[in-house]
């Protein structure tokens, strides 16, 4: 199942789903789950099949998957569960906001989750800088209206508008500088938003930045 999950091969899911429904709760060796590989490897129909099926969803699950209904239910049992930890160094609402989903990242904050906990592992990020790489302007201004800072740097020295700027996405990089982010900050190699706009050929995003100044 795992090996399928992570080749994109709906097909093979879905037979095997049908010969053993159990394997929707199959997990890798690192300890992933099915549902979490295939929403890391950007397999959202698969990640669908899988909850469909039964998979058991534990709160980074449901928060990558977008299924604040359980996330909800997890945090009225277990409230510490909004400021935990995955495996793998994420809270659920860096997992909600990377990969957009406002209702379950509205949830947690609800709940008490840190807007501004730093990532467990080399990304070193915070959740605006997760739902800005992810390209997600709902949860972007979802996070800023709940005090996120808007220049927070990542391990790398990212900003969340140098995300933004990366993935030319305009809205967000308005968004972001409507909201104070700096134009100006360089991250690690001494970029700016700017600068990496222009590298990635995001001309709508330059052309907001240079404006910015």
């Amino acid at each position: 199942m795992i090996e399928a999950v992570q080749a994109g091969d709906v097909a093979r899911v879905a037979s095997l789903l049908a010969a053993d429904p159990a394997l929707a709760g199959a997990r890798a060796p690192n300890g992933d789950s099915a549902v979490l590989l295939a929403a890391y490897h950007g397999r959202r129909e698969i990640a669908e099949m899988l909850v469909d099926a039964g998979a058991p969803l534990d709160i980074f699950e449901a928060a990558a998957v977008g299924r604040a209904g359980r996330v909800a239910e997890l945090l009225r049992q277990r409230p510490e569960l909004a400021g935990a930890y995955s495996h793998d160094g994420w809270t659920a609402l860096h997992l909600a906001a990377f990969f957009g989903h406002v209702a379950a990242a509205e949830a947690l904050l609800a709940a008490g989750a840190d807007i501004c906990a730093v990532s467990n592992n080399s990304s070193r990020n915070q959740p605006l800088n997760a739902a800005a790489a992810g390209d997600h302007l709902d949860v972007v201004n979802l996070l800023i209206v709940a005090g996120a800072d808007v220049n927070a740097r990542d391990g790398s020295g990212f900003t969340p508008l140098h995300a933004a700027a990366q993935n030319g996405n305009t809205a967000i990089v308005r968004a972001l500088l409507n909201a104070g982010a700096d134009p100006q900050a360089q991250q690690g190699a001494g970029r700016t938003p700017l600068a990496l706009a222009l590298e990635a050929g995001k001309q709508g995003a330059a052309d907001l930045l240079r404006s910015s100044r």
